[in-house]
């Protein structure tokens, strides 16, 4: 898809690490103007200069999904720069153990406001300027979103929402040209368990025992969502809204064992 967004103006979260830092190198890599949003600055800075000879224009904005003046912040410096917002990748979030017994009221505020309240908002931010381009929106949801897993009680309740909100929204703003669609991988080779509390040595258990949970073999890797998530928010899937794609080797369709 090379220079496929020539002109288009993206705006990445969570575009510091993983899936987010893929997906902005692939916007980047076909001549879009991208966004960059996300809390860690020297990671970004490593990620501008990454992209310096992609194509497109990349500026990076440091701030915090869950508060609204780097939410508006966020979407007042793509409007100032390049004057309109094509696409939203709402690519950040946390994960962290709990069950129904154990997970606090604060564990359980700070996983939905994370994962969940700040893409309605960010959504919401960008929505006016959406209509105006007939652009569209792709969220990162997870295989948990439509599966359920024990001890990450609030996580996949998180991303359940996530799917639920892409879904009616994209039945809302269908009619005036927006697309709305979410990916949702099942485990892919980033930081976000050890994020979440994993040790070195916890994470490669993790990993080798993904080798029997996930049909074809192996955890995936960032670039293979991103690869998705280009597609979805290409032109190439015009007629595609309201859908949550699986992209998780096969995990959806297990049973526990």
């Amino acid at each position: 898809m090379k220079d496929s967004f020539k002109g288009k103006t993206v705006v990445v979260t969570g575009a510091s690490s993983g899936i987010g830092r893929a997906t902005a190198r692939a916007f980047s890599r076909s001549a879009a103007n991208v966004v960059a949003f996300a809390r860690t600055k020297v990671q970004l800075k490593a990620l501008i200069n990454e992209c310096s000879t992609d194509g497109g224009k990349i500026l990076k904005v440091c701030g915090n999904v869950t508060k609204e003046s780097d939410r508006k912040k966020l979407i007042k410096t793509a409007l100032d720069n390049f004057g309109r917002i094509d696409v939203l990748i709402n690519a950040a979030g946390i994960i962290g153990n709990g069950t129904i017994e154990n997970t606090t009221e604060s564990q359980w505020d700070e996983m939905l406001d994370i994962n969940l309240r700040a893409v309605f908002r960010m959504m919401q931010l960008a929505m006016p300027h959406l209509i105006k381009s007939e652009g569209n929106i792709v969220n990162v949801s997870s295989v948990t979103g439509v599966r359920a897993f024990p001890n990450i009680l609030g996580y996949c309740v998180s991303k359940a929402g996530v799917d639920q909100l892409t879904h009616c929204a994209a039945l809302e703003v269908a009619s005036k040209g927006v697309r709305i669609n979410a990916v949702n991988p099942g485990v892919v080779l980033t930081n976000l368990h050890k994020a979440g509390g994993m040790s070195d040595a916890q994470y490669e258990n993790f990993l080798e025992h993904s080798k029997s949970t996930h049909p074809l073999g192996r955890a995936g890797s960032p670039e293979e969502v991103a690869n998705l998530i280009l597609f979805l928010a290409s032109e190439e899937a015009s007629w595609i809204t309201g859908v949550s794609y699986s992209i998780d080797g096969g995990r959806a369709q297990t049973c526990l064992r």
